[in-house]
């Protein structure tokens, strides 16, 4: 009886060590293979440089603790900001972690970018959105665009600028508020609807109404509480990146900035 028993208790543990992923416990996976890739994710082109299973998120305590120094590079390669992904989230995790280093999907180099001091690729099909200086990229940072074909595809202008700018058709959900498109750099306009570059939320998938989102955890903890110290600000770098001057007041350009060109493909 007694080997019975030490015959299960090996079995149970072993049941145990196959249910926390390995990868979660050391980096040192390189040879492991993914354990699935049939989990309900948002899926990406780039998505096959890299093998990867899937971790369904439990608790803040539990992702902090899991992925340590890793979870901001975990959370850009999903798209998906700290909020959304402590709601339940299932999240990409890279066999190998070290590999997520400055993980982009976008070139380093853009041949059509060369001769612009300032050209942004929005890149739709890998919700990443690049910023190029004559022809290198400078950085880059994930999105969420519109949902469908709501966002628009070709080369445009920066036609103005708004640090504190406020959705005048939607609001926040469940509330009265005004949707806050902080850090907004608009780039397109017709029928009478505005296309912006601003704060939003990332859900990890397209969810806007044609707008392009990036990350903003000051706005969120302001409106919705959480995360309680916002570390990601992308929108406020993208902005800084366009106008170094600050951009204080808002400023529209009738004919675009001459020299930014923002393609979206």
């Amino acid at each position: 009886m007694k080997i019975i028993f030490l015959i299960f208790i090996f079995f149970f543990f072993q049941e145990i060590l196959r249910c926390e992923p390995q990868a979660l416990r050391s980096i040192e996976f390189t040879n492991q293979k993914p354990l699935t890739k049939s989990c309900n994710v948002s899926t990406f082109p780039s998505d096959n440089r890299l093998e990867w299973f899937c971790y369904k998120v439990r608790s803040e305590e539990a992702l902090n603790k899991l992925l340590g120094k890793y979870l901001e590079a975990i959370l850009r390669f999903n798209r998906i900001d700290r909020m959304h992904a402590l709601q339940g989230a299932t999240l990409k995790i890279p066999l190998n972690l070290e590999k997520l280093s400055n993980f982009s999907p976008l070139p380093n180099e853009l041949e059509r970018a060369k001769n612009f001091s300032r050209y942004v690729l929005i890149d739709i099909s890998e919700q990443f959105l690049g910023a190029y200086e004559f022809g290198k990229l400078k950085f880059s940072m994930p999105i969420t665009s519109g949902r469908g074909n709501s966002t628009p595809r070709g080369l445009f202008k920066v036609l103005g600028r708004d640090r504190w700018h406020r959705s005048h058709r939607y609001t926040i959900t469940g509330t009265n508020i005004p949707y806050p498109m902080y850090w907004g750099i608009k780039f397109h306009s017709v029928a009478g609807k505005n296309f912006w570059i601003h704060s939003r939320d990332l859900p990890g998938h397209p969810a806007s109404h044609g707008c392009i989102g990036l990350y903003d955890e000051e706005m969120q903890k302001k409106f919705y509480g959480y995360p309680k110290e916002p570390l990601f600000m992308d929108s406020k770098k993208f902005y800084l990146w366009i106008f170094p001057d600050g951009g204080e007041k808002p400023f529209y350009y009738p004919q675009g900035l001459s020299d930014v060109l923002i393609e979206i493909k």
